[in-house]
């Protein structure tokens, strides 16, 4: 007869994520995971296998739990530069305890996705969607009026992403904060 689980699977998935986001994969060892999860480490092999398919399960769950809240404002009718606007602004006005944490995204980007092709397809499946969400909305935008004539709303779309991400990434530093809200303004002086 097989054992009843004696933990919420999905409860201890949350933690991972939590304890992932907040340390980063190598800094997470499973003696980490056991004390955070507050499961054994048998019931963590069994449940979720390695530690690499732990994390992977968890940068999947991050992305199911962000993607759509942060780009519903995109797709919704009317005017749509100020949705690309306010997303932009979003993640440049970010709190700093969010701002240190980053984005479980774009930390994987920098610390996995050059050397884990698993990692990598997840991040590119994250980036993938911005862009496509963007240039949808850019392309709105361009039917629309709003977008000066000669933008090119897949382009533009490319370097909000970059923008973006590198806002995450110098946001975390300790004079990030400047930087990026100038650099976010300059970037979207680019739509006027």
């Amino acid at each position: 007869m097989a054992r009843t689980k004696e933990f919420d699977p999905d409860a201890a998935l949350q933690a991972a994520l939590e304890l992932f986001w907040r340390r980063g994969y190598e800094a997470t060892s499973m003696t980490d995971l056991v004390q955070g999860l507050g499961i054994a480490r048998a019931s963590i092999y069994a449940t979720f296998g390695s530690k690499r398919e732990l994390y992977l399960r968890a940068l999947e769950r991050y992305s199911e739990q962000q993607d759509p809240d942060r780009l519903a404002d995109l797709s919704q009718p009317g005017p749509v530069l100020p949705a690309v606007r306010a997303l932009v602004r979003r993640y440049a006005q970010a709190g700093e305890e969010d701002r240190r944490r980053g984005c479980f995204i774009t930390n994987t980007a920098v610390e996995l996705a050059p050397h884990d092709p698993g990692a990598a397809r997840r991040v590119e499946a994250s980036f993938d969607h911005l862009e496509t969400s963007l240039t949808a909305a850019l392309l709105r935008a361009e039917a629309q009026g709003e977008l000066p004539v000669g933008r090119e709303p897949r382009a533009l779309a490319r370097m909000l992403v970059v923008l973006l991400q590198g806002i995450r990434v110098v946001g975390k530093t300790a004079d990030g904060a400047p930087r990026v809200r100038d650099a976010a303004e300059q970037a979207l002086a680019l739509l006027d």
